[in-house]
């Protein structure tokens, strides 16, 4: 599933490629993609102008200004129209939500697996695509979107957290503190991939309980954290399968790893072999001689 870095690169590939353009038609090949219906997806955001792409957690988020009278005559130029209305994306596995460049055979003769194509002012397109069909992509207004369990829920945002606010948080739990890193409600956006790396990186054994972690080791897994996430976001994040970006790119982080995926290959530091073991019901790579 794709993480933080992974949204956070299409959020920001996806900018500069569709704001400010108006959506002027849908076509939703697979309905169950919209979990509302293809017609009334199609309804609330045909018309609509693009003024923002964000991320929050791993979700995807689209912001939309409606085609009332008096937003459609603003300008292009005007940046204090307000959003109500919103697409929020979630990828899951398999989703990409991407522009097609020019040229692409995906513009005229998108495959099976694009559930929903959106064409764009200035004959810019754009499609959600999902292999495993698991992702969705819903038109939502501010006052659902305010009450979307998934957002409802989420804790706060790693790259934006207090070095203090981070120790707390994780003084605070008994649980193994990977599984703390994966825990949305507690942090936002971490998955399995850069919670092993940098729980590698900090030298912290992924099922140390995380309230007996020193604060000092906690400040240090806080400033780790935020580099792998950086390194990340600056390589495209991490191809492993199916992860592209917004132009269909791979990403190069997964050529950074240390220790994810490598369970029996030698430690980069200290060459023992790197163990394997389930944490908070994850599949975890570390090794035994760094991180304890």
């Amino acid at each position: 599933m794709p993480e933080l870095p992974e949204v956070e690169t299409i959020a920001r590939g996806l900018a500069p490629e569709i704001v400010g353009r108006t959506i002027e038609s849908v076509d939703v090949r697979y309905a169950n993609a919209t979990r509302m219906g293809a017609d009334e997806f199609a309804r609330r955001v045909t018309g609509c102008r693009v003024i923002a792409v964000r991320r929050r957690g791993k979700m995807l988020l689209v912001d939309l200004a409606s085609a009332t009278p008096s937003k459609a005559a603003a300008s292009p130029e005007t940046t204090d129209i307000t959003a109500d209305m919103h697409l929020a994306v979630h990828l899951k596995m398999t989703g990409r939500l991407w522009v097609p460049p020019c040229g692409d055979p995906a513009l005229t003769a998108p495959d099976k697996h694009t559930h929903i194509l959106f064409s764009l002012s200035g004959g810019c397109a754009m499609q959600f695509k999902d292999v495993r069909k698991f992702g969705w992509c819903r038109a939502m207004t501010d006052a659902e979107l305010a009450e979307l369990d998934f957002l409802c829920t989420l804790g706060p945002e790693p790259l934006e957290m207090s070095v203090e606010d981070f120790v707390i948080a994780f003084k605070a739990r008994s649980g193994a503190i990977k599984g703390v890193l994966l825990n949305q409600k507690i942090i936002a956006g971490i998955g399995n991939i850069y919670a092993d790396e940098s729980l590698f990186r900090a030298g912290i054994a992924p099922h140390t309980k995380a309230s007996q972690v020193s604060r000092k080791r906690l400040a240090e897994l806080h400033r780790h954290l935020r580099e792998v996430l950086l390194q990340a976001i600056s390589e495209n994040g991490s191809s492993i399968s199916d992860y592209r970006n917004a132009h269909g790119d791979s990403g190069a982080f997964q050529n950074r790893f240390n220790v994810y995926g490598k369970g029996g290959e030698p430690c980069p530091r200290c060459k023992t072999k790197l163990a394997v073991r389930k944490v908070a019901g994850r599949t975890s790579t570390y090794c035994p001689s760094c991180q304890r």
